[in-house]
């Protein structure tokens, strides 16, 4: 069986370090693997219109925004399909197909979508689109066969559903759909990046994000004003690590070597932890080495958004190739779902045989 990439993000705004230490990064790495036969990656603006269907002027700007962000981060149109949901048509029919296997109860139950809804204030007048949006997820993820899912720890839920939905689909009509597996950061603390304000999500919606596209000064305005540990408030005072964004974010970020050219006073992280703890170092000396190690990561992703923003005609003739060539992928699938479904009555020579028999009398 080949070995086949689906993933993507919501164009709703600029991507942040959320996406990329949750699976932008890990999408670079996957697809310099060579390991995989197919990388797909979508710009999921259908999915984003769900909760912005007032507002589509946002999601189209956006489209080129997201662009941007992947490119400058290393994914590469010569390797990687990177293609606009809405061009798939083929897409909302599977969704249409598939939505007959999902009870209303399983969806309710889906911890993702109750999460999302409770923030978007949805609980009493929850869009149809958005409350069914983990079937157009396996839409998505089927249309492709795919069979590896880059995603962080909160969208698990999603992936188990797209599983139930392709495990029933094959029960019930034979076996047609790939089951997907999902693969998670391998880092721990990329998980789930936290905001800048310490809440549990780092979210466009919060304002508690750093932008991939975010200048020097900007970054630095918002490193500097870090959540860390509300009871270290002297230097001398012993502080927590647990809960604390700073140390998250070092966790996801340094290496070794950063210790080396921008904190030599130490020889790693354990040993910059052990001190805060005990007391003795202030939030401003760890702020600056994460802000070192940040800008280490960032400056040559903002190098390269700044030459591709001089050819935007380019980054749009990208993503109608991309469409294209998936589009051509879904059809396929799509064919193959209707065949197994029972509904390809143009195509069934068989079928239409038999009808014909059927109604013609003997001699």
């Amino acid at each position: 069986m080949k070995k086949i990439i689906l993933t993507g993000d919501r164009p709703t705004g600029k991507l942040h370090l959320g996406h990329y230490v949750g699976s932008l990064k890990r999408r670079v790495e996957l697809q310099d693997s060579g390991k995989f036969d197919k990388v797909n990656i979508m710009i999921a603006d259908a999915q984003a219109l769900t909760d912005n269907a007032d507002n589509p002027e946002k999601v189209r700007q956006n489209i080129i925004e997201v662009a941007l962000d992947y490119m400058s981060c290393g994914l590469d149109p010569e390797r990687s399909t990177i293609f606009i949901q809405s061009q798939i048509s083929e897409l909302t029919e599977l969704t249409f197909f598939y939505s007959n296997l999902v009870t209303v109860s399983r969806l309710q139950r889906n911890p993702t979508v109750k999460t999302e809804i409770k923030m978007r204030n949805f609980e009493t007048s929850i869009p149809v689109g958005f409350f069914t949006y983990p079937i157009s997820q396996a839409a998505d993820i089927t249309a492709f066969d795919a069979t590896t899912v880059p995603a962080g720890e909160d969208q698990m839920p999603m992936i188990e559903q797209t599983r139930e939905i392709v495990n029933k689909f094959n029960t019930v009509y034979g076996e047609a759909l790939v089951l997907p597996e999902i693969l998670l950061p391998t880092n721990q603390a990329c998980l789930r990046l936290p905001g800048t304000d310490g809440k549990a999500k780092m979210s466009k919606s919060l304002g508690n994000c750093i932008y991939l596209s975010d200048d020097s000064d900007t970054v630095k305005k918002k490193v500097m004003g870090m959540y860390t540990d509300p009871d270290h408030i002297k230097i001398t005072d012993p502080g927590k690590i647990e809960g604390n964004t700073v140390f998250t974010y070092l966790d996801a970020f340094s290496r070794p070597e950063h210790f080396s050219a921008f904190l030599p006073d130490y020889v790693g992280l354990d040993e910059l932890k052990d001190h805060y703890k005990k007391g003795g170092l202030g939030d401003v000396k760890v702020k600056k080495f994460l802000l070192a190690v940040l800008e280490e990561e960032l400056t040559p992703i903002r190098a390269r958004r700044k030459e591709l923003e001089k050819d935007i005609p380019y980054i749009y003739d990208v993503l109608k190739k991309g469409s294209d060539d998936a589009r051509e992928t879904a059809a396929a699938t799509l064919s193959r779902v209707k065949a197994a479904m029972r509904i390809n009555y143009f195509d069934d020579k068989e079928l239409i045989k038999a009808q014909s028999e059927k109604y013609t009398p003997a001699e």
